[in-house]
């Protein structure tokens, strides 16, 4: 039987050695990728500042933070 180095449960990356670098790592890239999804939503002038902050709160903070 093979054992693997990283699986991903619940949402986090558990990886052999113990450590959270690869995981905390994901979850910036996943947050990073939704930015980039919604650059639009940033630029335009027709939505609020706070409609936008709570976007931020609610999708992009909500994805770095999930399970940890």
């Amino acid at each position: 039987m093979t054992q693997c180095e990283e699986f991903v449960y619940l949402g986090g990356v558990v990886s052999a050695d113990g450590l959270c670098d690869r995981d905390v790592d994901r979850r910036i890239g996943l947050a990073a990728g939704i930015v980039r999804n919604v650059h639009s939503i940033w630029k335009t002038k027709d939505i609020s500042k706070s409609t936008k902050v709570l976007l931020y709160q609610s999708v992009v903070q909500l994805i770095v933070l999930y399970n940890s």
